[in-house]
């Protein structure tokens, strides 16, 4: 044999059978079930956060407040952000729904 020279003849072109085809159609599917099952998932826990955090700002008064804020101001701004990715838009909405007040849009922007 010379160098540079395998000694392997041209590779046959391999065409696997129907029902191998079906298998990764399938796979493919079930894969995006769960990618979907997952993003559902997470904006479901991203928008129980925000709750909690409204409803933790609304139940406080006083010294600390600002802490409050801050932490309602981040859980919206996720939530938000996590909707977005999923190409959910419509901030007003959720303004609306989960009543989010002033302060807090001001401090993410909105």
């Amino acid at each position: 044999m010379r160098a540079g020279r395998s000694n392997m003849g041209p590779m046959s072109s391999f065409r696997p059978p129907q029902s191998l085809s079906r298998v990764g159609v399938e796979a493919d599917a079930a894969l995006r079930q769960e990618i979907v099952e997952e993003q559902a998932t997470t904006l479901a826990r991203m928008g129980r956060k925000a709750e909690l955090a409204l409803a933790a700002l609304k139940a406080h008064e006083g010294e600390g407040r600002e802490a409050c804020v801050k932490a309602a101001a981040d859980a919206v701004w996720c939530f938000l952000i996590q909707r977005e990715v999923l190409g959910l838009r419509d901030r007003a909405q959720i303004v609306r729904d989960y009543a989010v007040p002033a302060e807090v849009l001001k401090r993410i922007g909105t």
